[in-house]
């Protein structure tokens, strides 16, 4: 009996003079199901058990030759095309299971991590591989997934807190989720060797270094600190630019103007007039290079000043928000080392007689005729009372002044 989805799903058989097409009938159909739920057993995914289910299946039918591929697509066909209800299915599949203890420890020789990893590679929606070498290709790719995990792990082990990468977010996906759950058993072992907290704590942060590795995200190794950036912002980078240009043709015009007549200074000129109706050869040349150098220096001075007021506007602003959340660090980065506390204090009789020396003595100056004009039209004016500021004043201003900004003996402001 022909199956009914045995027209659009045959298998191809190599022979000599060309291509042999197979019908498969109900019963090829329901043997093929039953290698299968023998090979498979209780899994539920992974590709390690399509070589057993050849086998089975070369047991049950040895005069079809088909492969591992072909045989895994028939089934999957069948399952598919609803060849077999479900009463069916059920049947073939006790009929199956049973007889697969016999052959419990040929399927037992595939390594634990074997199976696992193929869940994984299932998990990770990869692409079906139709060679026998299946079980090789997940073998090695545990291997270089353990290796990278232990090369993660010995880095992390001797690497201080403060050099290492910043974890990114992984996004959340099946394929990231896979390799994560085939990492995590092989940190039983390391895990199990651990002796403080310290130890374990390098080995999950190893765990992650290597699942970002795996995965391929991209891990900044220059330290967790946040250093703040330094880069020139892009326009200031082109104005500078345009001062070194502009700096650069007022040195060539200035040369041309002495008599420097090169060919590439001819040129740069030329390139400099570009555009207006001056000609090197009129008799005003040298006015119109003095006129084109000035215009040069306004743009440049003009090019500096708007950098200068850029970089006084940050100072600023950068000041005033400092002051506004920490004022006690804002004065401690006013501070100059040089000045404050630099050597001994300067002797009290010294500094009496410098500045007595300075109000006190009496001096000639040689002062112009506008003096007395100013001297007569301030006669007029009411001298004011003199002041006398006593140490209770003093103290009455400066006590509500926090005293860390107070002056302190080397009448120096301090900020501890």
């Amino acid at each position: 009996m022909i199956s009914a989805g045995s027209s659009r799903t045959r298998q191809a058989a190599s022979a000599a003079g060309g291509v042999r097409r197979m019908r498969w009938t109900k019963d090829m159909n329901a043997n093929a199901l039953r290698a299968y739920y023998r090979a498979k057993g209780k899994e539920t995914a992974g590709i390690a058990y399509r070589a057993r289910m050849h086998c089975f299946f070369a047991e049950l039918e040895p005069s079809i030759p088909v492969t591992e591929q072909n045989l895994a697509d028939r089934v999957r066909n069948i399952m598919r095309s609803k060849i077999f209800d479900d009463t069916e299915l059920e049947r073939l599949r006790r009929e199956a299971i049973p007889s697969s203890n016999e052959l419990a420890t040929a399927g037992d020789e595939a390594p634990q991590a074997t199976d696992q990893l193929s869940r994984v590679e299932a998990a990770m929606d990869l692409p079906v591989v139709g060679d026998s070498d299946d079980d090789e290709m997940v073998s090695h790719e545990l291997e270089q997934m353990r290796s990278i995990l232990e090369e993660a792990i010995l880095e992390t082990r001797s690497m201080p807190l403060e050099n290492r990468p910043r974890l990114p977010r992984i996004p959340l996906s099946k394929r990231n989720r896979a390799v994560v759950r085939a990492l995590n058993p092989m940190l039983v072992t390391y895990l199990e060797a651990s002796r403080d907290l310290c130890e374990t704590d390098s080995v999950l942060f190893g765990a992650a270094v290597a699942a970002c590795r795996i995965i391929g995200a991209k891990l900044s190794m220059a330290g967790r600190a946040t250093k703040q950036s330094s880069a020139i912002p892009a326009w200031r980078k082109r104005i500078q630019d345009r001062i070194a240009n502009a700096r650069a043709l007022i040195g060539r015009l200035i040369s041309f103007r002495s008599g420097n007549n090169r060919p590439r200074v001819v040129r740069t000129v030329r390139m400099a007039f570009a555009g207006t109706n001056i000609s090197l050869s009129q008799p005003d040349i040298t006015q119109k290079l003095t006129e084109r150098i000035d215009d040069l220096k306004q743009k440049v001075a003009a090019w500096g000043k708007r950098i200068h007021r850029f970089t006084e506007r940050s100072r600023r602003f950068n000041q005033n928000r400092l002051f506004q959340s920490d004022q006690k660090r804002l004065y401690k980065s006013l501070e100059r080392p040089e000045v404050c506390g630099a050597g001994p204090g300067p002797d009290q009789a010294n500094t009496v007689a410098f500045w007595r020396g300075l109000w006190s003595e009496p001096v000639n100056h040689s002062e112009g005729p506008w003096t007395e004009v100013v001297a007569s039209q301030c006669a007029s004016i009411t001298p004011m009372d003199p002041i006398i500021i006593m140490p209770d004043d003093v103290a009455e201003a400066v006590r509500r002044a926090p005293n860390w900004k107070s002056p302190d003996s080397t009448d120096c402001i301090t900020t501890g």
